[in-house]
């Protein structure tokens, strides 16, 4: 049993803006974004272009939703297709947190996502009410002067305001739980990724030891979980109690950190050295993001997605190395090792890197086998800061410049999409 009135009692909010990007572009098209039906697919010149939003009522009467292809969207005369103004989008993001601001300081604001906020308004009860009652004036003023709408889930700690927002304030608009709900709401969930931070692979082990319901979880042992999954083990037992010491800010699951690229090929890839080469330059964008933050990882990923046209499929491998590493090419020798290892003649259409297992980078082991590593940490770091101060298009590598390149094309798009 856990004593609850041991652990923080906070009064944080969950926001989460519905179908924000086909909901932005809707107002833009001066449509109700919860009556017309949307999709906001990343190009609209590809019918196998993904889509990155569909409003709530075309995933409800069509089951158009994010991951479709613009293919399978009816050729129906109520449905309008249009590509993503990402620019505009983040606009009003920034705009909504401007809104926030006027209940809490910035301190008391972390940005989840373009999307999703959390907001802890522990001391704003005298001047707005109680956490409810702000919960309903910032829904309120969003849909008044955006002509959005949120849902939003209240807890006690980021993690149960996030469980109550997925679980209940999707449906409801507005929930609310306390750690008195845990046992009623949270323990009969069921699959076990329906939970947030709980992927589908990790049910599966977890399935595998008998556990389906997160309550079954809560009753496991916690030693057992812990020699399973080491320091996420003990994560995934005192979450399923409702349990969140993390800082409003902090990254829910700690030890959960991992950086990563993946993305959809703009054109089916049918030779093997074309993949390749955009492979390298994906190795350098995770390496980038990795130095970004002062970290290096010990596991590196690789999946490969083949062509619909060839009836899908495609491989995941990861490989762990001794010394944690944010080297490029280091992470492009271990993803060659596995694509050489496990592709088969098949035409690619998605790819995806990450590197896990993160530690500082704070410290390199130098061997006698390779006396330059240092300098290649050293190049890529003065690399890094070369692009933050003249652009990413400053410094690419050949291969960006060659028919298999993405590099080029994608230094002109915002998040990942038009402008």
């Amino acid at each position: 049993m856990v004593d609850y009135s041991m652990m923080p009692n906070h009064h944080i909010l969950c926001i989460d803006m519905k179908s924000f990007y086909a909901s932005c572009s809707a107002v833009m098209h001066g449509l109700n974004p919860l009556d017309c039906y949307l999709a906001v697919v990343g190009d609209t010149e590809r019918s196998g272009s993904v889509v990155l939003a569909a409003s709530p009522r075309l995933k409800k009467d069509f089951g158009i939703k994010t991951g479709s292809r613009m293919f399978e969207i009816p050729k129906d005369p109520r449905i309008l297709v249009v590509e993503p103004k990402m620019a505009t989008y983040l606009r009003v993001s920034t705009e909504i947190t401007r809104l926030f601001h006027r209940y809490v300081p910035k301190e008391a604001i972390h940005v989840y996502s373009v999307d999703e906020s959390f907001i802890k308004v522990d001391g704003a009860h005298p001047l707005w009410g109680d956490a409810r009652t702000i919960a309903e004036k910032i829904k309120d003023e969003i849909e008044r002067e955006f002509q959005l709408s949120c849902a939003i889930g209240i807890g006690p700690n980021m993690l149960l305001a996030k469980l109550c927002l997925d679980l209940e304030a999707k449906t409801e608009g507005i929930a609310e739980w306390t750690y008195a709900d845990v046992k009623t709401k949270l323990w009969p969930v069921s699959p076990l990724n329906k939970m947030w931070g709980i992927g589908k692979r990790v049910q599966k082990t977890l399935n595998g030891m008998g556990i389906f319901t997160v309550g079954q979880l809560a009753s496991y042992s916690l030693e057992k979980l812990e020699a399973k999954f080491g320091i996420m083990g003990n994560q995934l037992y005192h979450h399923a109690w409702g349990i969140d010491l993390s800082d409003i800010g902090a990254p829910i699951m700690e030890g959960q950190i991992s950086f990563g690229k993946s993305q959809i090929l703009l054109r089916d890839y049918k030779e093997e050295e074309e993949v390749k080469h955009v492979i390298l330059e994906m190795c350098e964008e995770v390496a980038r993001r990795a130095r970004a933050h002062r970290k290096a990882g010990r596991t590196i990923s690789l999946g490969i997605g083949y062509s619909q046209d060839e009836f899908g499929g495609g491989f995941h491998r990861s490989r762990s190395i001794q010394e944690p590493t944010n080297i490029t090419m280091e992470l492009y020798r271990i993803c060659l090792e596995l694509f050489r290892e496990n592709y088969v003649p098949k035409t690619v259409r998605s790819i995806s890197i990450s590197l896990s297992n993160i530690v500082d980078d704070n410290e390199m082991q130098l061997t006698l086998f390779d006396t330059s590593r240092w300098k290649q940490r050293k190049l890529g770091y003065t690399v890094d800061g070369i692009r933050r101060r003249h652009g990413s298009k400053a410094l690419l590598r050949a291969v960006s410049y060659t028919g298999a390149g993405t590099a080029v094309y994608r230094s002109k798009l915002v998040g990942g999409h038009k402008s």
